[in-house]
């Protein structure tokens, strides 16, 4: 059997009753507000509004100073002199007097080769002169005897004159040998090698047993003079008339900066300038002469080259990350003595080594944002972090 629940039905009146009630209700809450407002506003209380924070940033402080004017290039070290050592005659490689890689001086022995055909040849040539010295003799004798002959009427002058065609053919012989003589002695010098400059040795291209022909290639062995030595580098040739002219006044500065070295730069001298601007590049050879008696400097290594051509006195600098663009041109954000910033537009003349030489738009003892600039609008209050230029304070130990 199912059972049927029935539920009685509300009259009109009670609805009635509920819906005044919530309508009171609802009324009861705007009265309290009113009220609550109009007390409010009796009181004459309001809420105070919580005062802007500073915004942190860090600063620097405006220098004046003297600043280099640099060229700044990809430089390329180079050895001073190069000298790729051959054998001028051919025979056995006897000696090898180095190793590899070893610093030798100049006249320094090096390589010997065979001698023994070369003395032969010496001693032949030698013995070809002596005949021929005796020979020469001979002939001057009978000239001087027949000259006689020649005077008293005994013989004619066309016997004389084949006498004396005679003496001076062997005159010449003696020469020639003479000379043959001497060519094998050069030849036999030649058996040892020395070394022509100062410097390093490469790898040693042949050893010690081979036969070597003279002048052949590969090279005996390549010596480089790293002291001093080069570094070339170039540069475009729109500086090429303001180079010439500080390189007349005085001998130009070169730094090479070593990458992974922490001893710093190397100081040299600008030694260098090509007789022409190469045109497919535009650009300017220059080489600069370093003294290496460090031999930081490796001929084929790539530095950092710097031309120093001269410097400007007493220029207005601040760090070029300070330096901000806007659509009146460049700026910067400097800081008042209320700690308040002003946007104050600057004329920058030059950026060099990550200052930016300022033509106009500020004085020395300044100090200026250089991080945190994207905070800022003019009038912000700001909290120096730390300066760039000024040592950090560190709080005492307790």
């Amino acid at each position: 059997m199912e059972l049927v629940r029935v539920v009685p039905k509300r009259s009109n009146v009670e609805f009635r009753l509920m819906a005044s009630k919530i309508v009171h209700g609802v009324m009861r809450l705007f009265l309290l507000a009113g009220l609550l407002g109009l007390l409010a506003s009796c009181t004459g209380t309001k809420a105070a509004s919580p005062p802007p924070s500073a915004v942190p940033v860090v600063a620097a402080t405006v220098e004046q100073k003297d600043i280099p004017q640099q060229l700044r290039a990809i430089g390329v070290v180079e050895p001073y002199s190069t000298v790729a050592v051959k054998t001028q005659v051919t025979g056995e490689l006897t000696g090898v007097f180095f190793k590899e890689g070893q610093d030798v001086r100049k006249r320094q022995l090096l390589f010997t080769l065979d001698k023994r055909p070369l003395e032969a040849e010496l001693k032949k040539a030698e013995g070809t002169l002596a005949k021929d010295q005796a020979q020469a003799e001979h002939a001057r004798v009978q000239q001087r005897r027949y000259e006689a002959l020649l005077n008293a009427g005994v013989v004619s002058k066309e016997e004389y004159e084949q006498f004396r065609s005679s003496a001076k053919t062997m005159e010449a012989a003696v020469a020639a040998d003479k000379a043959d003589v001497e060519n094998a002695r050069v030849q036999l010098l030649y058996c040892s090698i020395y070394s022509p400059i100062n410097g390093r040795t490469g790898g040693l291209m042949v050893h010690q047993g081979n036969e070597v022909k003279a002048n052949d290639v590969p090279p005996l062995v390549n010596i480089n003079q790293v002291e001093p030595i080069y570094v070339t580098f170039t540069v475009p040739e729109q500086n090429l008339a303001e180079i010439k002219k500080y390189a007349s006044q005085k001998k130009l500065r070169v730094d090479a900066n070593i990458p992974n070295d922490s001893r710093g730069k190397v100081v040299g001298t600008l030694s260098f300038i090509d007789n022409a601007v190469d045109q497919s590049t535009g650009t300017i050879k220059l080489k600069g002469q370093f003294p290496n008696a460090d031999r930081r400097l490796w001929p084929g290594q790539f530095v950092d080259a710097i031309l120093t051509l001269h410097d400007l006195p007493n220029a207005i600098v601040v760090p070029s990350q300070a330096v901000q663009n806007g659509q009146q041109g460049q700026f910067v954000f400097v800081i008042k003595s209320d700690m308040t910033v002003e946007a104050r537009p600057i004329v920058v003349s030059q950026n060099e080594n990550g200052q930016a030489v300022v033509q106009s738009g500020l004085a020395p003892g300044e100090r200026v944002v250089t991080d945190g600039q994207l905070r800022l609008v003019p009038g912000s209050k700001v909290q120096v972090k730390q300066a760039l230029n000024q040592p950090s304070q560190q709080e005492p130990q307790s």
